[in-house]
């Protein structure tokens, strides 16, 4: 059978009652990701990127959250349990001669697992074909049943297992191969249980009474058998799979001085001879540059570092910093911060919405929101943009060379010329001429009164001035 007759199901449509939540149960998060997008994505890299999804609680969120590009198929409201969620999407796997059938919250399967499932499959000829793992002390997993030939003869649930079959270790962890054709013909076959579920695993007991081929092929790791149903079980995933990431990145040339406080998204970039200090978090989906340190305590979401960063003790959140800038301790970057080569934000700096220019410097205590600011600018301790009018956020300029000296107060709209200076204190209410010093409040312009030629950063004192 060629891998292009093989077509991959997937089951999101379950309550997931047991998470206690609003949000569906595939769409809740593990390391960044939502879970369903772990199954996507093993299946996409196993050879099966076109999947179908079968949704029905809170279809709507999960189509947002997936976005375009998948197939789905909605299960009808009468149609309880796997196998009704299966049959559901038989009109959009028309010309599958094989199928791959995975539950969406098993979201440690590996693309090798589903690999391996596929190639026993279709050696052994089998109508069903199950993944297994070997796993203790988990709850309300399946028991595989075995004859004295070791041969798979059926699955059964926990709630419906006997002492003896839940003391057994193999249990089933949600995804199966079916020969397409003898699947369609037998699930009508399937009779409901208790609470009116047909279970998709009873075709595995149908197929070996028929004397059809049934294989069992058990995943490389036990992790793979963990299914998320509720949020202790999510816990334990999240640590498996961060462990995962750490050491992914540790492999690549990342140093991470405590491995057990940093934590990681699945989603994160980091280059080599990076270095992550301890309790510090790189969220969503941030690229950090190599020869950077991060930490200790930072906190990086969705942000862009460059090479040769320092980000200590600080937030950076959707922002993006060229190369060779310092940030912190105990500062904040917002949304829309972009940061140029060799700014330093020291202390207590907060930049939102704002481009701050090349080698430019705030070391204490300012703010800057809703503005640009040119290259070589120092920005006193205090300074501020006074932004918001109360009505709508208004934007500053300053230009390069600027001298702000501490605690003035810049209030918008308002530009501040190339090379001009604001004496302590000034509070800046109308534009200052290039090369002009104000102070006062409001801020005037003293005449005779020339701002201090200083040097870029990194040139020596009283060196010669270059553009």
């Amino acid at each position: 059978m060629t891998a292009g007759r093989w077509r991959a199901i997937v089951l999101a449509a379950g309550k997931g009652t047991r998470m206690r939540s609003r949000l569906p149960k595939v769409l809740h998060p593990l390391a960044g990701r939502p879970l369903l997008r772990y199954v996507l994505d093993a299946l996409a890299a196993a050879g099966l990127g076109n999947p179908v999804v079968v949704v029905k609680h809170e279809a709507r969120q999960i189509r947002q959250a997936l976005g375009p590009g998948l197939t789905y198929a909605t299960q009808a409201r009468e149609a309880a349990g796997t196998g009704g969620a299966t049959a559901a999407a038989r009109s959009a796997v028309v010309g599958a001669d094989e199928l791959l059938v995975v539950n969406g919250d098993v979201p440690l399967i590996a693309a090798e697992s589903f690999r391996a499932l596929q190639a026993q499959h279709q050696e052994a000829g089998a109508a069903v074909t199950i993944l297994t793992a070997r796993l203790r002390g988990l709850h309300g997993l399946g028991r595989v049943l075995r004859d004295r030939y070791h041969r798979v003869k059926g699955v059964v649930e926990e709630a419906e297992a006997s002492p003896a079959q839940r003391a057994l270790e193999e249990v089933n962890v949600g995804a199966y191969c079916f020969r397409a054709a003898w699947l369609w013909e037998h699930l009508p076959q399937l009779a409901p249980h208790a609470k009116g579920e047909l279970y998709l695993t009873d075709l595995v007991a149908m197929a070996a009474a028929e004397g059809q081929p049934v294989e069992g092929v058990l995943a490389a790791d036990p992790a793979e058998g963990l299914g998320i149903n509720d949020r202790a079980q999510l816990a334990q995933a999240e640590a498996l799979v961060r462990d995962r990431i750490r050491r992914r990145h540790l492999l690549a040339g990342v140093t991470i001085a405590d491995p057990a406080t940093t934590y990681i998204d699945a989603d994160v970039t980091i280059g080599q001879d990076t270095l992550l200090l301890p309790q510090t978090t790189i969220a969503g989906n941030s690229r950090i540059g190599s020869r950077c340190t991060i930490g200790p305590g930072a906190f990086v979401q969705d942000s862009l570092i460059g090479d040769g960063c320092a980000v200590r003790a600080s937030f950076v959140e959707g922002a993006t910093l060229e190369d060779a800038v310092q940030v912190g301790p105990f500062s904040h970057l917002r949304p829309g911060a972009y940061l140029e080569r060799g700014v330093h934000i020291g202390n207590y700096g907060e930049v939102k919405a704002s481009r701050i220019g090349r080698d430019t410097q705030m070391h204490h205590f300012g703010y800057v929101g809703d503005a640009e600011v040119g290259e070589n600018v120092n920005i006193g301790a205090g300074t501020i943009t006074c932004n918001y009018d109360g009505v709508r956020k208004n934007r500053t300029t300053v230009e390069d060379a600027v001298l702000l000296g501490s605690d003035t107060m810049l209030v918008a709209p308002v530009k501040v010329g190339k090379g001009a200076a604001t004496g302590a204190g000034a509070v800046v209410t109308h534009d200052v001429e290039p090369g002009t010093v104000v102070a006062g409040v409001p801020a005037r312009v003293l005449k005779g009164k020339r701002p201090p030629s200083r040097p870029r950063r990194g040139q020596p004192k009283g060196a010669p001035k270059t553009s």
